[in-house]
């Protein structure tokens, strides 16, 4: 008896799900028709017919691209036309695709064309008030602001369903993180792979190409294993790595992630740059759910990369210790403040306070500069040797002479004249070696200056922070990998 009310149950919901699952796919098989007319439509420069099968389209399945595409109809028509309906139908579906997708990747870039677009139905206006009465308008050129827009063109469109809907999408790897769950619609450029997966059924796996002025629909059914085990990774570090029973083989994806395992015991190790590793030891049954969540402890960490000419040759100190015995320099610290000191023979050294950021990496590019020469020291010294050397030279003579005169004078015979030139000529040695005595000084003093004087430039560096964390981005206009940069 149970087992009659089971299967009557199930051909219950077979009977309702059915019908609706067909009348899904005529509804994606309609949009796609339409769709496929509008793009033809708009490159013969048919816009009010291209914008109708863009509506038609919308209709079917609504899809934010589509309310886009009937903006970029009417967009170009106002833009060929000088018309004014036309600019604003094409700023009432720019808002509404805005409406329909408020985390649109290109939201800032169509909220300046609805800008520019009322701007230019403004001038429209007041050149037609401006005519005289009784005459036609005379034809108006689009505003250089228009004219810097570019030619508005519909998008393609990639639409990701699966029986049953609800599976999460990855794009090229899982580790890269989901773009979505089914069904999902954005546009793709170039070669992807999808791998679309749910729990309790098999994965899937996929090659996209993202055509220009086309829409592709991926379906796929993915069958039943209910022998499976279904495991959910999370951590309070988002995007910590997660790996699965061996490590060598590298991260399988990053948190928050989940997905079909195997029955049995299984090893997985959850860890982040700056953190502790978490290691967690399951024993999965066919049918079960294990939520793992891994706290990890550690401080956010960032990357400095120290390049340049010649690094190899230096030696590189962070906060004072050695990092590095030669160059290039890579290493992981906390984010925060850190002095920086690159050191090389014969070159000038290079210190500077960088400051690490969280999950970016911080490259120094830095520009040694040699080490002036120290002739003019050298030069300078001699010099200052020669004038001590001549000052003693001269108070030795003019001390020669005062020592003779005195002990004639203490003699008294004979008398000594006071008009006696050696009188003259001892003041003009004494006067002369304490000014060359000066000299010699001042000399010195200069020569103990260029030998500590830091002549020419300095060493630099040239900063450049990049984040090297990647991160799924998905929009109408865009669908892949994303790498956040900042300077």
């Amino acid at each position: 008896m149970r087992t009659r009310v089971c299967f009557v149950v199930w051909f219950v919901i077979c009977a309702l799900v059915a019908p609706v699952a067909a009348q899904q796919a005529d509804a994606l098989r309609k949009a796609q028709s339409s769709f496929d007319q509008a793009q033809i439509d708009y490159l013969a420069g048919k816009y009010d017919e291209a914008a109708k099968g863009f509506q038609e389209a919308y209709g079917a399945r609504q899809f934010p691209q589509f309310l886009y595409n009937i903006g970029a109809c009417f967009h170009m028509k106002g833009k060929r036309d000088s018309n004014v309906d036309s600019y604003a139908q094409a700023v009432e579906y720019y808002r509404k695709y805005i409406e329909a997708d408020p985390n649109a990747t290109d939201k800032a870039k169509v909220e300046k064309a609805i800008g520019v677009l009322t701007d230019e139905i403004k001038r429209l206006k007041e050149a037609a008030q401006a005519k005289p009465a009784g005459q036609p308008a005379p034809p108006a050129a689009p505003s250089a602001e228009v004219q810097s827009l570019g030619d508005a063109k519909p998008r393609s469109l990639v639409v990701v369903e699966s029986e049953p809907q609800g599976a999460t999408v990855y794009l090229d790897d899982k580790k890269n993180g989901s773009i979505g769950t089914t069904p999902w619609s954005g546009s793709i450029e170039g070669t992807h792979k999808v791998i679309i997966e749910k729990r309790g059924y098999m994965q899937s796996e996929s090659e996209v190409t993202g055509e220009p002025n086309k829409l592709f629909v991926l379906r796929a059914v993915l069958g039943k294993q209910d022998f499976l085990g279904w495991v959910q990774v999370t951590s309070n570090v988002p995007g910590a790595v997660v790996f699965i029973d061996d490590k060598s083989v590298g991260a399988v994806a990053k948190t928050p992630h989940s997905q079909n395992i195997k029955p049995g015991k299984h090893t997985l190790w959850v860890t982040a740059e700056g953190y502790d590793e978490t290691v967690f030891e399951v024993d999965i049954a066919p049918g079960e759910t294990k939520e793992l969540r891994a706290n990890l402890k550690g401080e956010p960490v960032g990357r400095i990369n120290v390049l340049g000419f010649g690094i190899e040759d230096a030696k590189i100190y962070l906060d004072g210790k050695l990092a590095c015995d030669r160059g290039p320099c890579m290493k992981t610290l906390p984010q925060g403040e850190h002095t920086l000191r690159v050191e090389r023979g014969g070159m000038k050294s290079f210190e500077r306070k960088v400051a690490i950021q969280a999950r970016a990496e911080t490259t120094v590019k830095v520009t040694l500069v040699s080490k002036p020469g120290r002739g003019d020291a050298v030069v300078a010294f001699i010099m200052a040797g020669a004038f001590g050397a001549g000052g003693a030279y001269l108070g030795r003579e003019a001390n020669k002479l005062r020592d003779e005169l005195r002990q004639q004078i203490d003699r008294g015979d004979p008398p000594v004249d006071s008009r006696d030139d050696r009188f003259q000529k001892g003041k003009i040695y004494a006067i002369a070696a304490d000014a060359t005595f000066v000299i010699a000084g001042i000399t010195a003093v200069t020569a103990i200056y260029y030998t500590f004087r830091d002549k020419g430039p300095p060493s630099s560096g040239l900063i450049d922070v990049r984040s090297f964390a990647l991160s799924p981005q998905v929009g109408p206009g865009y669908a892949g990998l994303g790498m956040g940069v900042s300077f």
